[in-house]
């Protein structure tokens, strides 16, 4: 599930810049500690929300499964 929320988040981000996952050139490690965001996805009680920032956007990953890029809807992750 961790992969998956990885590959979600990456492909909220191209999303909202309308391209395709790999034409990003980012390294989300570069912005995001990836175990702070794999002890949220296993912590499966209570509600949360993790936002960081990037060069030109800001992510919010919450629990309910929405990713949001600068406030907007782009993906969910969880799902297939």
């Amino acid at each position: 599930m961790y992969n998956d929320l990885i590959s979600d988040v990456i492909k909220a981000i191209a999303h909202s810049k309308d391209m395709e996952p790999e034409e990003l050139d980012i390294v989300l490690q570069d912005h995001i500690d990836p175990d702070a965001l794999e002890t949220l996805v296993k912590h499966d009680k209570g509600t949360w929300s993790l936002q960081f920032a990037l060069p030109e956007q800001t992510v919010m990953v919450e629990s309910n499964g929405q990713i949001l890029v600068n406030g907007q809807f782009e993906q969910c992750w969880g799902s297939d």
